[in-house]
C-alpha cells in the first residue's frame, strides 16, 4: 500500500506531485507485494512511469549512469561540485530519492534533505521510503516502520518552525 504525506501540510500537492504519487500506486499494483525491494530495484520499476512524465532517472551506480545536480559553480560557470539524485525533472525542480533499509537507520533521509536544499535549481523533494523494514538487530528480527518515523520527524520540523528551509516542499511516499 502506498501512503504519501506533503509538507507542508498548509499547501496542497502540486498536479506534478500528484502525478509522482500515482507512479509509486502504479508499481505497488504490478509487484509482489511480498517483496520488499532494494532501493535500486523499487528505482527501476518505477524509472519507465518516471521517464514518461518527463523525469531523468539513474540508470546504474556508475558516472554515466547517474543524475548529477550542480551544487557550486566555479570560473567559467563550471560545476565545481554536484550531488548525484535518483531522479531529475527536466525543469530541475523536482528531484526524487528512492530509499530502502538505510532510510532511518543511517540516517540518509536526512542526508536526501540537506543535498536538495544545496542542489541548484530545485524546488521540491520527494523522499520514497519503505512502509515497514524488517532488519536484523542483536539476532532478533526488528520491524522498523520507517515511513511513520520520517514522516513524524518531518512533521515535527515543520510546526515547530525553527528551520527553514529553501524547498517549496517535500512530498514523502511510503511504499
Amino acid at each position: 500500500m502506498i501512503n504519501f504525506q506533503f509538507f507542508p501540510r498548509s499547501h496542497g500537492m502540486t498536479s506534478e506531485m500528484h502525478d509522482i504519487v500515482e507512479c509509486f500506486k502504479k508499481v505497488d499494483e504490478e509487484k509482489d507485494a511480498n517483496v520488499h525491494l532494494k532501493s535500486n530495484d523499487m528505482l527501476a520499476l518505477l524509472r519507465p512511469s518516471l521517464e514518461t512524465l518527463g523525469f531523468k532517472v539513474e540508470t546504474g551506480k556508475t558516472k554515466n549512469e547517474q543524475i548529477y545536480v550542480p551544487v557550486l559553480f566555479s570560473d567559467n560557470n563550471q560545476i565545481d561540485k554536484f550531488f548525484a539524485a535518483d531522479a531529475l525533472s527536466l525543469d530541475h525542480k523536482i528531484v526524487i530519492e528512492v530509499e530502502a533499509g538505510r532510510a532511518v537507520r543511517n540516517n540518509q533521509f536526512l542526508k536526501d534533505i540537506f543535498q536538495a536544499c544545496m542542489m541548484y535549481e530545485v524546488e521540491y523533494l520527494v523522499i520514497a521510503v519503505l512502509n515497514e523494514y524488517v532488519f536484523n538487530s542483536g539476532g532478533k528480527q526488528v520491524v522498523g516502520y520507517d515511513y511513520k518515523e520520517v514522516r513524524t520527524f518531518l512533521e515535527t520540523m515543520y510546526i515547530n518552525s525553527r528551520l527553514q528551509l529553501p524547498l517549496k516542499g517535500i512530498l514523502l511516499i511510503g511504499y
